[in-house]
């Protein structure tokens, strides 16, 4: 994920596309890239465009903290998805500072 992030930075440094997932067609759009182009590559790997989204979905809350405002704003969801989507990391968050405290 990190290598497709610093591509992505150089290849199209002044995008103003929010999507992870840009090519050569959708860099200069706000767009999204086709479910194939997409597709096609993840085929047969462990990773799927779900696990990614989750997975960005997570990174996000555990860089800025569970805020589910902030996850609203970043993704576009709503407020109740947003909010589930804090518990999780919020746990984990948690989980690490009971850890650190033994």
């Amino acid at each position: 994920m990190v290598e497709w992030l610093d591509y992505r930075r150089r290849r199209w440094p002044s995008t103003a596309n929010l999507h992870l997932l840009i090519d050569n067609q959708t860099a200069n759009t706000t767009s999204r890239a086709s479910n194939h182009w997409i597709s096609a590559p993840l085929r047969g790997q462990d990773a799927t465009l779900e696990r990614l989204r989750v997975d960005r979905q997570l990174e996000e809350a555990l860089t800025h903290g569970p805020d589910p405002l902030h996850l609203a704003e970043v993704f576009g969801l709503d407020e109740k998805t947003a909010m589930r989507y804090a518990d999780s990391p919020r746990a984990r968050l948690e989980q690490a500072a009971e850890q650190d405290l033994r």
